[in-house]
């Protein structure tokens, strides 16, 4: 009987437990958006390099070289590494100046040494759902105006159906990416237009084409998409971005962040005043800085700018005309819109 009464005790507070911490676990999983990618500077290994040498040379020291195998798992023993294999470059001085480096390695007598280029890249697994701000808004191909079940959170594996805009033939097989734009985004100082930003939710592949709209199955789901929202066609974009030299002498403004946070990040997305035009290109990085302004002596009212602070630096990942889309790879402190930046500073 005690046995029996011991057991039932312990059924009961049970399932008190689940009563009380079952529905908190359930709205917590309900909320919670796992996001997992990979993204980080890379080198390709050459012919004859080794741990030693390249921790000399990203970090000024080779007795760093336990740093770097200690950040590249898949290095089995320290003293092999192949020609063709990816090392990840961990932040460290080094990774702001990747660009711009050779190796001389010497040929047949009587010859001039051949200068082999390096091979520096900055990997970014969600390259597909960043997105960007365009002066004009992309004509759009369709727009979702029913899911199947009526949902109220679209998802991948749901199908949903799509009316044609104006002219636009959607075909059968065919990806689009889903997306809604934000009202025009207007310079507070100069009151000019900036442009539309184009906020990217997920891809559709097109399934049937009925005579005046189109069934659709969501394939991938970066953020909650919506009854509403916006086609364009899909063009894959490779997340392998080389690292290109940056503009010399450029200045400009970093405008906001693509979640409009007012704290901006590392690994954030961002936006910045300067594009194509500007010979701002995919794969340069840029200096995020502040300045400040001193009076020289009491006696006068002369101020003088005192040297730039760098805080943080950033990646292009994509440009349009007059603005870029950026990723912040390092963040000494909290980033606010309207932040400067500039060529990089040595």
């Amino acid at each position: 009987m005690y046995c029996n009464r011991k057991f039932q005790m312990i059924i009961c507070l049970s399932i008190l437990a689940a009563m009380v911490f079952f529905p908190v676990y359930m709205f917590a999983q309900e909320n919670k958006e796992i996001v997992e990618h990979e993204a980080g500077f890379y080198y390709t290994v050459q012919k004859g390099d080794t741990l030693w040498d390249l921790s000399d040379q990203f970090f000024d020291s080779s007795w760093l070289w336990p740093d770097l195998w200690s950040e590249n798992n898949q290095i089995s023993n320290p003293h092999w590494i192949y020609p063709g294999e990816r090392i990840r470059i961990f932040h460290q001085k080094g990774a702001e100046r990747l660009v711009g480096k050779t190796v001389v390695k010497p040929r047949a007598l009587k010859k001039e040494p051949k200068k082999e280029p390096r091979y520096y890249y900055y990997y970014y697994s969600p390259i597909d759902r960043i997105g960007f701000i365009r002066k004009a808004p992309v004509i759009s191909s369709g727009a979702i105006f029913k899911v199947k079940d009526d949902k109220e959170m679209i998802s991948e594996g749901d199908l949903v159906f799509i009316r044609k805009k104006g002219d636009m033939n959607l075909m059968v097989r065919n990806k689009y990416i889903v997306y809604r734009t934000s009202t025009p985004i207007i310079d507070k100082k100069t009151k000019a237009l900036i442009g539309t930003q184009h906020y990217l939710t997920g891809i559709v592949e097109i399934t049937k084409i009925e005579p005046r709209f189109a069934v659709a199955r969501v394939v991938q789901s970066f953020r909650t998409i919506e009854v509403g929202n916006l086609l364009m066609p899909y063009k894959r974009r490779s997340p392998r971005i080389e690292l290109t030299q940056s503009k010399k002498g450029l200045n400009g403004e970093l405008m906001i962040s693509e979640e409009h946070g007012n704290n901006i990040g590392d690994s954030d997305i961002a936006f910045i005043d300067k594009g194509s035009k500007d010979d701002v290109k995919l794969g340069q990085q840029y200096s995020i800085y502040y300045q400040e302004k001193q009076r020289l002596h009491t006696e006068t009212k002369e101020d003088v700018l005192l040297t730039k602070i760098v805080y943080g630096t950033l990646l292009v990942l994509h440009t349009e005309q007059t603005t870029s889309t950026v990723l912040i790879t390092r963040s000494d402190k909290s980033i606010n819109p309207g932040a400067k930046i500039c060529s990089p500073i040595e």
